[in-house]
Formats: C-alpha cells, structure tokens, sequence
C-alpha cells in the first residue's frame, strides 16, 4: 500500500491487486482455495484453481491496464504457484511452469520483490494475526518448502527476482522497496516516497 501511494504520488496510473482474486471470477474462486473446510481439494484441483483465477485476473484486468500504460502491482502471481504446487506440493515444476504460462498468456512480471522472512517468524505474525487460512493451515514444514522455493526463484533468476529484508522495520522495508523500483526504471522522488511515508503514519 505505501508502494502504491507513492507511485500515484508520483504521478503514475496505478492498479493495486491480490492473488488469488483481483476480478469478480477470480475472487469467487479464492473463496474455494482458502476455505480450510476445503481439506478434501487434491493438489492437481488446487493448481488448476489458482491458474483458473490468475487466467479471469490477466483477461479482465492485467492487461488491459498495461496496454493503457498502467503501473500493476499485485500481492503474489505465478511464483507463488511455483513455490506453494511444485516446491511444496511436489507437483512436476516443469507442469507448473507450463499451466502458469497458460494462465498469464505473455503477461510476466517485470520486476518480483519477494519479502524475506523465515517460516518460524512468519508464524509468530500470522499467529498473533489470528485464525489461519487452507495454506496457512499446511504446517511449518509445509512453510519451509515454500520458503526453499522462493529463495530457489530468487538465485534463478536474480534480475527479476529481488529479496527484500521483511524482517526490518516498515520504514526500512519500504525503502528497500523504492529502491528496488528505482532500480528498475520508475522514478520516485525521494520527498515523495517521505510523503507517502508520513500518509501512512497519520
């Protein structure tokens, strides 16, 4: 959200989305996944589901809005769906990589900013968050195999994929997070992003 509001300060067009969800379909379909009443879904379903709703979500909304000449930032996309069905779920990578290039059609991320926390510090704050979705509920080894995934992605492909420090305070992560997006080629003015900040803190 800081990113977000420092990018309309800015002056760009900005979409903020989630994953699963984002579109009407989509948002339908998220209700599905993370219903822990759901423990029956098998692994193939459950990717099947996720590409479904990423599919309705590039469609209806990603695209569009980058042929307008939007800024699009979406809280997860396909490494998620790596890390979580192929890392963790031990389904085929390779039958992951092709469903997730179905679902996005051409439309790729330019720039991942993964925030780095350990499965062991994420639980504490989902603990202290309350009551765990279907994914959260998988348990801490579950976690470390995605936790492993993400990393993996990372050291694949590092011009894409940037680690960011969540164990920091906001202030700290929300400036590696604009330096990550300078870094990439959108200009946020330093007075911006303390303005953006200082939002936040009202």
């Amino acid at each position: 959200s800081l990113l977000a509001r420092a990018l309309d300060l800015a002056g760009y067009q900005v979409v903020t989305l989630r994953e699963p969800g984002g579109a009407a379909i989509s948002e339908k379909i998220r209700a599905l996944l993370l219903d822990p009443a759901n423990t029956a879904m098998g692994d193939t379903c459950e990717l099947l589901l996720y590409e479904a709703a990423r599919a309705q979500l590039v469609h209806e909304v990603i695209a569009p809005a980058l042929a307008a000449g939007k800024v699009v930032l979406c809280d997860r996309f396909y490494d998620s769906t790596t890390c979580y069905q192929a890392f963790a779920d031990g389904l085929d990578r390779q039958m992951v990589r092709d469903a997730n290039n179905l679902a996005v059609a051409g439309t790729h991320p330019a720039l991942t900013l993964v925030y780095h926390i350990t499965p062991e510090q994420a639980a504490l704050r989902m603990a202290a968050r309350g009551a765990a979705d279907r994914m959260e509920a998988k348990g801490m080894a579950f976690q470390e195999r995605v936790y492993q995934g993400f990393c993996a992605i990372a050291a694949e492909e590092p011009n894409r994929v940037k680690l960011i420090d969540a164990t920091a305070s906001i202030e700290d992560v929300f400036a590696q997070t604009v330096e990550q997006v300078r870094a990439y080629g959108l200009d946020i003015p330093q007075d911006v992003a303390a303005a953006a900040l200082a939002k936040e803190a009202e």
